[in-house]
Parts: structure tokens; sequence; C-alpha cells
């Protein structure tokens, strides 16, 4: 293939524009905050978990405390019904003796339900700290993601800037390579780990890094200048200038 060497330097103008570019995309993937996003979600679920599991301990508590308030009120108002009979001292003698024992027996249950009521209180109290304490840990965390996630999307919107400028001046770099040599080097760069054309520099090809062996070299220097050489290790363009050693 021959192409005017005017047109094979600028496959090296093209080749830095995709380099960036590609270096561009794997910044965009690789982004440290990627990963610190994915950790802190995973810390999330735990903690909303945690949260969940805190908050059915409390309410379970506030629930069997509602039943013994309850209870105790039930125990009360008996208690009062009881003694205001008792205090009427109207009846047989047997039957205010009954109420008596009974308002003996209230007091003791009442006595009971209030000691198991303050148990279940003090429970509820360190429950509430649990939950207090998952609730801290949750908004930092959220505050954390946040701060990420802001740091992300500067991030991604300085790449998509950058990017912009670089695939803006592509365009007008492509129209000025002939077709059919931009066709190779777009083939070779898709085949070759994105490197499509290198500078033969001091002997020794870009793309691979090797040095031409002394045939190798003979046949680069006896080449046209507009003949399109490429590398017989790694099969890229070498874009030869005055640096190439020849």
């Amino acid at each position: 293939m021959k192409a005017d060497p005017e047109a094979q330097l600028r496959l090296l103008d093209l080749q830095g524009i995709d380099t960036a570019l590609a270096q561009l995309a794997h910044r965009r993937r690789t982004l440290p905050e990627h990963a610190e996003l994915q950790s802190l979600d995973a810390r999330l679920a735990g903690l909303e978990d945690e949260r969940v599991r805190a908050q059915v301990a409390v309410d379970d508590l506030d629930r069997d405390i509602a039943r013994l308030e309850k209870d105790v009120d039930q125990v009360r108002a008996r208690k009062d019904k009881d003694q205001a009979r008792l205090t009427m001292g109207t009846g047989p003698a047997r039957e205010l003796e009954a109420l008596q024992h009974e308002l003996v027996s209230l007091n003791r249950r009442q006595s009971d339900l209030e000691d198991a009521e303050l148990e279940l209180m003090e429970q509820r109290e360190q429950a509430q700290g649990v939950l207090d304490g998952v609730a801290g840990r949750l908004a930092e965390a959220r505050e954390a993601r946040a701060g990420a996630a802001s740091r992300r999307d500067e991030a991604l919107a300085g790449i998509a800037k950058d990017e912009e400028f670089r695939s803006a001046a592509r365009g007008p770099l492509t129209a000025q390579i002939p077709a059919d040599l931009l066709a190779l080097y777009n083939r070779l760069r898709e085949s070759s780990g994105g490197i499509g054309a290198a500078l033969l520099r001091a002997g020794r090809c870009g793309g691979c890094r090797l040095e031409l062996a002394g045939s190798e070299r003979g046949r680069v220097r006896a080449a046209d200048p507009d003949e399109v050489v490429r590398c017989e290790e790694c099969g890229r363009i070498m874009v030869r200038t005055a640096e190439s050693g020849l």
C-alpha cells in the first residue's frame, strides 16, 4: 500500500487521539468511586437489615408494654370497683371478706404486672439505644455514599468533556487520511490492542518496542517514502521520520 508521507504522519496524531480516548474509557470503567459506591451500597444494605431487626425488637417490646399497661388498667379498675363496694360496707359479711381477699390478690397482681412492665421498659430503652446506634451509622453511610456519588459524577463529567474535545478533533483528522490507509489503521488497531500505527524511532518499532533486525532494517530503509511499511513482528504500521535511525 502506498500513501503520502504526510498522511502517514497524520496517523500518529490519530493514534494519539485514539489512545487518549481508550485511556479515558478505561478511566471511566475503573474510577475508584465505582468500587467505593459498591462497598457503601453493600454496607447500607447490611445496616438497613440491622435497622429493620432493631425496629422490630422495639415494636415488639412496645406491643408487650402496651398489653401489660392494659392489664394493669384492668386490675386497677377492678380494684377501684371492689374498694368502692368495700367502703360502702353494704352486703353480707362473707361477701365483704371475699372482697378484701380479692383486693389483696389484685394488689399482688398489679405489683407483678408493674414489675414486668418495668423490666420491659428497661429492655425497650436498651433496644432503642441499639436502634439509634444503627440509625446513626446509616446516616453516616448515606452521607458517605452521597459524597462518593458526587465525586463520581464530577469525574465522569470531566471525562465526558475531554472525550468530546478529542472526538471533535478526530473527525477532521480522519478526513485528511486516505480511506484505504484509514481502514488498515482501524483494522490493525482493533486487532492489536488499540495501536494501529507507531513511530519508528532509532530503529525500534514503537508498537512492539522491538528493534528491527539487520535485514528488516534494510528492507525498511529501501522502501519508498510513500510505501506504507509494517513491522514484521507485530504487523503494525511503522511511520518513518527523521528520528527513525535508518
